[in-house]
């Protein structure tokens, strides 16, 4: 591949990216919620936790409060819940999600999303040649990022920049 089809090629998946994220910025101002998957291995207990902790953020499971939250309205007035799909994976991405997330992580964190690999396409190669991601995975869709791994801080970070509902 010349160096000008890399760079085009390289151009235009950015450029294919940000239409992507402002097509559903515009969406979520109309009321859609933004979308955030969890590419998810169910054995593995990292990725257990991540499942629980995003759902207990997307708020299926804060709807009801304890007996002693129920008398105290208080904390209820002060919380903004974030409005999120929750999507779960169990299967590896498709090739065009791979590619997004992989520009969102860069270069620099391709090895963290497939092992081994040094760069974005290193790690689309070794995909296509069966290497399987980690997990677990999250991606905000809507804002180009993701997480790989259990690193809670950084999830609620993601999940905190999106929009809130009062």
């Amino acid at each position: 591949m010349s160096m000008f089809s890399k760079l085009f090629k390289e151009r235009f998946a950015f450029c294919v990216c940000a239409i992507a994220r402002h097509i559903s910025a515009n969406l979520t101002k109309a009321g859609a919620k933004d979308v955030i998957t969890l590419f998810h291995s169910p054995k593995n207990p990292s990725s257990i936790r991540v499942y629980t902790l995003l759902k207990q953020t997307a708020g299926t499971a804060a709807e009801t409060a304890t007996e002693d939250q129920a008398s105290n309205h208080e904390h209820h007035a002060k919380v903004s819940k974030e409005e999120f799909e929750l999507q779960v994976e169990e299967q590896q991405p498709t090739a065009d999600q791979l590619q997004s997330i992989l520009e969102y992580a860069g270069d620099s964190k391709a090895s963290s999303v497939v092992e081994g690999a040094s760069s974005i396409s290193d790690a689309v190669k070794k995909a296509r040649q069966g290497s399987r991601i980690q997990t677990p995975l999250v991606v905000a869709w809507n804002k180009g990022k993701v997480v790989v791994g259990d690193n809670e801080s950084e999830i609620l970070k993601m999940v905190k920049a999106l929009p809130h509902k009062e």
